[in-house]
């Protein structure tokens, strides 16, 4: 495993607000073995909108203490094992949400606005279980019209893959406007590439649009494949079967474990 990716998976401290992305945006499950092994603790992931395989195996781990989120799904493979049963087993907190309140509160994040406004969640459970979320009459309507105020996400930390970017630290994202979402409103945003080119992006016109700045960027390593087994959009497809391998395993603790450490060999 490259020293870059211990050294990026070090900047994460026991206690950290952690924002992952959803599993066709570009997960960056190089990052996972050396988080694990980084042992910082007591986490708080937040799915963007919704989580995978990465954010099962950290709570696998033994590194997580909540998840916000609107799902955590392994998709076609069903469940994800570790954190059904860390939900059942109350070992971690959940934070239910849904997509669009995940997006507002890291809009209200870039925005630097305390909270953002939305109608849709009028009427669900879901503000019963959430009580950092208010209800209030709209203040410029006549009465009777309610509106959702979602505070602001601020993560401390982002963590992606991309397919490339370039020299001067520029982070090539495409149409994959969440993963922006991610990094403007994170403190600190750790990227993992398949390769880093010599040309600016966004110098080119074909590639600026799509590109998220350095500005934005702390740290970028190089990670072959390193969605895998997700697929990375206009590079490769995601391994169906081999997440089917590890949900089977993961059902228990045991088959997690002996599941991981097999993975460990492969790469070492």
């Amino acid at each position: 495993m490259p020293g870059d990716l211990r050294a990026m998976a070090s900047c994460v401290r026991p206690g950290m607000r952690i924002a992952l992305p959803v599993d066709y945006a570009g997960v960056s499950m190089a990052m996972t073995r050396p988080l694990i092994e980084n042992g910082a603790g007591d986490l708080h992931l937040v799915c963007v909108p919704t989580g995978g395989l990465q954010v099962d195996q950290l709570i696998g781990a033994g590194l997580v203490a909540m998840v916000e989120t609107s799902a955590v799904s392994l998709g076609e493979a069903g469940g994800a094992p570790r954190f059904n049963q860390a939900v059942k087993d109350g070992t971690i907190r959940l934070r239910d949400a849904t997509c669009p309140a995940i997006h507002a509160g890291l809009m209200a994040a870039q925005k630097g606005s305390p909270f953002l406004s939305i109608r849709g969640l009028i009427g669900s459970d879901l503000l019963r279980h959430r009580d950092d979320w208010r209800v209030i009459d709209n203040p410029f309507g006549a009465g009777g019209d309610p509106v959702v105020l979602i505070p602001a996400i601020t993560p401390d930390i982002a963590i992606f893959h991309a397919p490339l970017a370039d020299r001067f630290g520029n982070v090539w994202i495409g149409r994959r406007r969440e993963l922006a979402a991610m990094a403007y409103a994170s403190a600190l945003t750790l990227v993992t590439v398949e390769r880093i080119v010599r040309r600016n992006l966004l110098s080119d016109e074909t590639t600026a649009a799509g590109t998220l700045p350095a500005l934005y960027v702390a740290e970028i390593a190089e990670a072959p494949r390193g969605a895998w087994p997700y697929g990375l959009w206009g590079e490769y497809a995601t391994d169906t079967a081999e997440i089917m391998r590890y949900a089977s395993a993961a059902r228990s603790a045991e088959g997690f474990a002996g599941y991981m450490a097999a993975r460990a060999g492969v790469q070492a």
